[in-house]
Parts: structure tokens; C-alpha cells; sequence
């Protein structure tokens, strides 16, 4: 094995993490390494895609099943690309996704994380806030950002 060898994705159904995924795959055909996926569900993101108007457990519930499809999913590109990965659903309500990304990747424990970024500047970073920022201030391995395509 190599010595970025455990590679962490986080996912999250975006083109963006899409981006990260297809990088780490390459990097991990490349060198012999092993992907983990992991997605967050973090219950007060507002503006996440999913059904509005759903009482609170049917909306969790329903957090939980689309966290469960995009891993579905990033799973089969990862199979495709003829590797195998491991997969985790961690769950928040209210804390940074950063920081479980890096608590998934320090108890996997993983050699290296590759996330997608939309690189936001300026007042829309400040409004939307930055998990891929957040990942690099606070991981203790390297992390590789794929910027987004736009």
C-alpha cells in the first residue's frame, strides 16, 4: 500500500462531490488505495432538497433514506471504476459537517480526504459557509479540494 492509501470522499449527491468522488477514484486506482464514503445528515440545513412540509420524524426519516441513495450511488461509480469502499451515514442536528467529516476520518483512520468545493468567495462563503474550509482548518491528514466545475 501506498501512503495515502485510506482516502475518505464525503458525499453528498452535489456535481461538486460528484467532482471529488471521480478524483479519488482515479487517485485510488493510481496508487492502490481504498475509498470511504461517508454523508452527513444534518437535520437544520435548510434548503436541502428534500420534501418540504413533512412532519419532524418523516422528515428525518426521509434525510436519512436520501443520505442512504447517494451513498447508493456513489457506491456503484466507485464499483464501476472496479474498486471496492466502505460507507458510513453520520447523522447531526445543527453541527458543522466538517467536523463529523474529520471525527469519520480519524476513526476510520483515513491517510487522506478528497472532497469536491464550489469555491464561494466573498459574502456568499460568509452566507453559505464552507465545509471543504472547515475539513482543511481541523483535519490531521492532507486534504485534496476538487473545485467545482462553475
Amino acid at each position: 500500500m501506498t501512503m495515502y492509501s485510506k482516502i475518505l470522499v464525503p458525499v453528498d449527491g452535489s456535481d461538486t462531490a460528484r467532482r471529488g468522488l471521480v478524483e479519488a477514484i482515479a487517485f485510488a486506482k493510481s496508487t492502490g488505495g481504498q475509498i470511504r464514503l461517508v454523508h452527513v445528515v444534518n437535520e437544520l440545513i435548510f434548503g436541502y432538497p428534500y420534501g418540504g412540509g413533512a412532519f419532524a420524524g418523516d422528515f428525518t426519516a426521509s434525510l436519512r433514506a436520501e443520505g442512504e441513495r447517494v451513498l447508493d450511488g456513489a457506491e456503484a461509480l466507485v464499483r464501476e471504476a472496479g474498486l471496492t469502499c466502505g460507507r458510513a451515514i453520520v447523522e447531526s442536528i445543527g453541527g458543522a459537517a466538517a467536523d463529523l467529516i474529520v471525527a469519520q476520518a480519524n476513526a476510520w483512520p483515513a491517510d487522506l480526504i478528497i472532497m469536491g468545493t464550489h469555491g464561494r468567495r466573498g459574502l456568499r462563503r460568509l452566507a453559505l459557509g464552507s465545509d471543504a474550509e472547515g475539513v482543511v482548518c481541523t483535519a490531521s491528514v492532507p486534504v485534496l479540494l476538487v473545485r467545482s466545475a462553475g
